[in-house]
């Protein structure tokens, strides 16, 4: 994966085209100096976005280990003998902790583990989290509070990594960096790839070179080692971004491909009132078998650890427990549980979800590291290492490359000229609809074209052509 500036295409380009070269061989010598300015600009100018990405990713990879270690006295208790009904360990949670009202509960998912009772509403909590009492399963005393975060149940310290990485705390504007470097990771990787195997650099050692023939071989080698990862953090990324993320769901949803969720409404006078799994307000009917009940029920659906129960949003909802394992095997079914008569009134199976709505979530687990546990985030960590080390070198081989006080120069202009038509036509056509469905690469791609264009238009109305040698 190489940052690296090109040099002028001569007779003496081993790239060029010779009489009696197959097609494969002459297309590949035209396409060259369109793949090789593309990387370069990319890497010249996304490159800061990706190592922002980058360096954050790798806080979040290291973030569910040091969550563990900064709050384990509120996460871990002694192990007792027995632990009380869920229902005790709540209400010993609203009787240190009445205000708001309660979001869900997370019964304490292993030994040694607290249970979680989640508020919202609470005064000087941010509306979209909540306040999370712990609670000791076997005796019932709170261990303390912290404010959460998402379904992944991420604390203070992680939340706070988690939304750097997303959007550098700046909102719904910050989110556009994020999106960009996703959009452009994975040409960034794949135009060093291709230009690495093109050049049939795989075949070149690092020992023995020195100066940017050896910072050279470090970036391909490190790049097309870690090319696979980055390819799957870019897809990953933009599968939740703002814009390539609602283009992701729009086409789900035309394919019949979305992630199924169980119906929380009960049936009142010959009608269903539906009820999202998003959350309730803990405002439970009059008539209530209690949480206990609701549990058991849930178990006989065969709902193991860790689950989250959600209480009725209002007298015609029902109760929703969920399976919350993000590691594999993933456990995500989820059953709705009418709060008069504690029956199951409907279920969602994990394994009945569309194939699209599997690879996604494994897809976004993995992403953040919690699919495999801390192997995964080992890997994540390596990958973003990985990340930050190729744009060092690429900038370094930027500079090496330069001639005086100057930084490297890119291919000339108008290699384009040269691609045969029955080659650009489809190109043209395919990034066309690449850049429609992932705009923070279309239009960055298409402003560069145009800035480009112009500026060697002017040149060459000047005198100064840059156009490439022959065009």
């Amino acid at each position: 994966m190489s940052v690296e500036p090109a040099v002028h295409t001569s007779s003496a380009d081993p790239e060029a085209r010779e009489p009696g070269d197959p097609p494969g061989r002459t297309t590949w010598a035209s396409l060259r100096p369109l793949v090789l300015r593309l990387h370069f600009y990319a890497g010249v100018f996304i490159a800061p976005f990706l190592l922002v990405a980058a360096a954050t990713g790798l806080l979040y990879a290291g973030s569910y280990q040091a969550e563990k270690i900064v709050y384990a006295d509120e996460l871990r208790v002694p192990v007792g003998v027995d632990e009380l009904p869920i229902s005790q360990q709540v209400a010993a949670a609203r009787e240190a902790h009445p205000e708001g009202e309660i979001s869900a509960v997370r019964p304490a998912p292993e030994e040694g583990a607290t249970t979680r009772v989640m508020l919202s509403g609470v005064k000087g909590v941010d509306a979209t989290h909540t306040l999370a009492v712990f609670v000791d399963p076997y005796t019932g005393e709170p261990t303390g509070t912290l404010e959460q975060y998402g379904s992944s149940g991420a604390l203070p310290l992680r939340t706070w990594i988690d939304e750097f990485h997303r959007d550098l705390h700046l909102g719904q504007t910050g989110r556009l960096y994020s999106e960009l470097a996703a959009s452009w990771l994975w040409v960034i990787a794949g135009g060093g790839v291709v230009l690495w195997f093109g050049r049939h650099r795989a075949r070149r050692k690092v020992r023995g070179t020195t100066g940017r023939r050896r910072t050279l071989s470090l970036h391909g080698t490190v790049g097309v080692w870690a090319a696979v990862g980055l390819f799957f953090l870019s897809a990953t990324g933009l599968t939740w971004s703002t814009y390539a993320g609602q283009n992701v769901s729009d086409l789900r949803e035309a394919i019949s491909q979305t992630t199924p969720t169980v119906s929380a409404g009960i049936v009142s006078g010959g009608e269903h009132a539906e009820h999202t799994q998003s959350g309730g307000s803990g405002d439970a009917p009059g008539e209530d078998v209690g949480l206990d009940a609701v549990l058991e029920a849930a178990r006989g659906e065969r709902l193991s650890n860790p689950v989250e129960i959600v209480p009725p949003a209002d007298a015609s909802s029902a109760y929703v427990v969920r399976q919350i394992q993000r590691s594999w095997p993933e456990k995500q079914d989820a059953v709705a549980i009418d709060p008069a008569t504690g029956e199951v009134t409907d279920v969602v199976r994990f394994a009945d979800y569309p194939l699209l709505a599997k690879l996604s979530r494994w897809g976004i687990d993995a992403h953040t590291g919690s699919l495999f546990g801390p192997a995964n985030q080992i890997v994540l960590a390596a990958l973003t290492a990985g990340l930050i080390v190729l744009i060092l070198l690429g900038y370094r081989m930027w500079w090496q490359r330069g001639r005086g006080s100057g930084f490297g120069r890119p291919m000339p202009r108008g290699a384009w000229q040269k691609v045969p038509p029955h080659v650009l036509v489809p190109l043209m056509a395919g990034v066309a609809v690449v850049g429609y469905f992932v705009p923070l690469l279309g239009i960055p791609l298409a402003a560069f074209l145009a800035v480009d264009i112009v500026l060697g238009e002017v040149a060459y109305r000047r005198g100064r052509r840059t156009y490439a040698p022959g065009s």
